[in-house]
């Protein structure tokens, strides 16, 4: 795996815990979130991944599915899929306890090397600076961000109507915690924050790199259908 330290011992009596202790996970979260990186590897970026999750409920169960591409091309790569136990419940503010573990399963199934992941999800806009994004970026010490449908936290000036027009996202203390951007003329925005090892900057970018025909970023539209149809086979 790519984790690593006495926090991850942390994680695994949290995640086989029963009933699951939600207090130690806000604990979690906190010193998780100090390992954040916010600043930009020096490596170009060249593949990124999307991945998704998906929920059957009767069995208990969440299915990830995760493509890989090159960038800023957009060809797919290879894609990859995994199951896991649901070992947390829904909780507000702790969405990466729920899916973190089934997209770091599914990670560790690419054979090509992946450079940056995206999520739809949050990564620094987060009401205690640490959504999924975050989550995934830094328990696989990877480059990620999030691009999210709907603004968790923090407020905001509508951008213009155009695309690549944004307006920065603030939180409580006035400080910037994401972006929220036009990826196509006329359409509602999508909220974009660094995850890890990047910048708001880079997020930007990539998120307005990856969005050709739709508001949705094409990798995001991709995984959440390729998810659709693995649910569709492992939950019947």
């Amino acid at each position: 795996m790519h984790r690593k330290g006495d926090l991850i011992k942390d994680l695994e009596i949290l995640y086989s815990a029963k009933p699951t202790p939600v207090r130690e996970a806000f604990r979690i979260q906190k010193e998780l979130s100090r390992r954040v990186v916010q600043t930009p590897d020096p490596k170009p970026i060249s593949t990124i991944a999307d991945a998704d999750i998906a929920i059957c409920v009767k069995e208990r169960k969440l299915v990830c599915g995760m493509i890989l591409f090159s960038y800023p091309e957009l060809e797919e790569i290879e894609r990859v899929w995994a199951v896991s136990d649901e070992v947390f419940p829904y909780v507000p503010g702790l969405l990466g306890f729920r899916e973190a573990p089934c997209v770091i399963r599914t990670f560790d199934k690419l054979r090509e090397h992946c450079d940056m992941i995206m999520v739809d999800g949050h990564g620094l806009a987060h009401p205690r600076g640490f959504g999924l994004a975050c989550h995934v970026g830094v328990l696989l010490d990877i480059p990620a961000i999030g691009v999210a449908k709907k603004c968790l936290y923090g407020t905001f000036s509508e951008p213009g109507p155009k695309k690549g027009e944004r307006e920065l996202i603030r939180g409580r203390d006035r400080e910037v915690i994401g972006a929220a951007l036009r990826t196509r003329d006329g359409v509602k925005p999508v909220f974009v924050s660094t995850g890890n090892r990047t910048d708001l900057y880079t997020a930007i970018v990539v998120a307005l790199e990856c969005s050709r025909s739709l508001r949705i970023p094409e990798p995001t539209r991709l995984a959440d259908k390729y998810v659709g149809l693995l649910k569709r086979e492992v939950c019947g």
